[in-house]
């Protein structure tokens, strides 16, 4: 009886303990920023980062509309060097400027999807997220000649049926782990800041390009400078993710 009672008390110390680890992982993993949420196994998710020691991240730039802040951006990257980045381009506003597009290719970059209308997926239907990274995917793939993979959906927003949507269309949802929150403006040093500061290896950083955004381009060489001088290579999100193993985020 005495065994069967210390039995049961152990099964429930255990119990315990393992409940005690659970939150502990949690609270380290929110600490580091490192997805805890699941939706099951082999489900589509969201790509935030790469888990790598090598001093690599990608700059990234959202476009939705204007003419007057993408070239400047552009201008910089190209008196820095600046090789790789990655551009998330709504089809809209690339119809509407298919020589910013075709420089944009020219200079090398990477183009991804930011979807057709400027709305959030998760209130659309089915059929209508379909409609919305189809038509994108045609447009930006007839001006550059390539069919985008990447997409980073309008405002960043998506549950789970977009990205199981988006998956079997043959697309990576792509988010960020470093808020530049230019689109903020709030100020050149504050921008410079926000991404320096908690820049890390494998960071997937969100800038834009729209012209809403009017501090970018100046925050930007100093951006550039900064995380060089700490060794930072610049790449795509795609060169980011190969080969690495890739930190996401799924939603409940």
């Amino acid at each position: 009886m005495f065994w069967i009672v210390n039995a049961r008390r152990l099964k429930q110390y255990l119990i315990i303990f393992t409940a005690a680890l659970f939150a502990i992982g949690i609270a380290w993993a929110e600490r580091d920023n490192i997805s805890i949420f699941t939706s099951g196994k082999n489900e589509p998710s969201a790509i935030y980062k790469v888990d790598t020691r090598e001093k690599k991240l990608a700059l990234t730039f959202d476009i939705s509309w204007g003419e007057e802040r993408t070239g400047p951006i552009l201008d910089v990257l190209e008196k820095k060097g600046v090789k790789k980045a990655t551009f998330f381009l709504s089809s809209p506003w690339s119809e509407s400027h298919p020589e910013l597009v075709k420089r944009i290719k020219d200079m090398g970059y990477e183009i991804g999807s930011h979807g057709h209308k400027h709305v959030n997926y998760s209130s659309l239907t089915d059929e209508e997220i379909q409609t919305q990274i189809g038509r994108a995917h045609e447009i930006l793939k007839g001006l550059t000649g390539t069919a985008p993979s990447l997409i980073r959906t309008p405002n960043g927003d998506f549950d789970k049926r977009v990205l199981r949507i988006a998956d079997k269309m043959g697309y990576t949802v792509v988010q960020w782990d470093t808020d530049s929150k230019d689109w903020m403006n709030p100020g050149t040093e504050q921008i410079v800041k926000n991404v320096v500061e908690k820049a890390h290896p494998g960071d997937i950083v969100l800038m834009h390009a729209s012209d809403s955004c009017k501090q970018t381009h100046l925050a930007l060489p100093a951006i550039i400078d900064q995380l060089q001088g700490k060794g930072y290579e610049l790449v795509t999100v795609s060169e980011l993710m190969a080969g690495t193993k890739v930190n996401t985020k799924e939603v409940q």
